[in-house]
């Protein structure tokens, strides 16, 4: 699913809620309900969905932009290929690029 139409379906007032148990350790729900109102929320539950919530979004985010790269790099791969740059020594590039970051 595209970011936009995440986002969209994220901007529903009523998206529909699934009921889950989730364990977590005394001192975690503790501290959750110590933090949650100096952060602007009502209970300790809509910390844990916010904190969530942020953390898939970074991921969808990074997965997202890496598939984009990942398009562009393949896409300037075969045009070099077009122009004759041999494709052994652009596979070779592109590994080493990536064993870079």
């Amino acid at each position: 699913m595209k970011m936009t139409d995440r986002i969209k379906r994220n901007m529903q007032p009523d998206k529909p809620m699934t009921l889950i148990s989730l364990r977590l350790p005394d001192h975690v729900i503790e501290d959750l309900k110590e933090v949650a109102p100096s952060l602007g929320f009502g209970g300790y539950q809509a910390l844990i969905r916010a904190y969530i919530s942020n953390g898939l979004r970074k991921h969808l985010a990074e997965r997202e932009a890496q598939r984009a790269n990942d398009s562009t790099v393949e896409e300037f791969s075969q045009r070099l290929i077009a122009h004759g740059v041999p494709e052994q020594a652009i596979q070779e590039a592109v590994a080493e690029m990536k064993a870079a970051r």
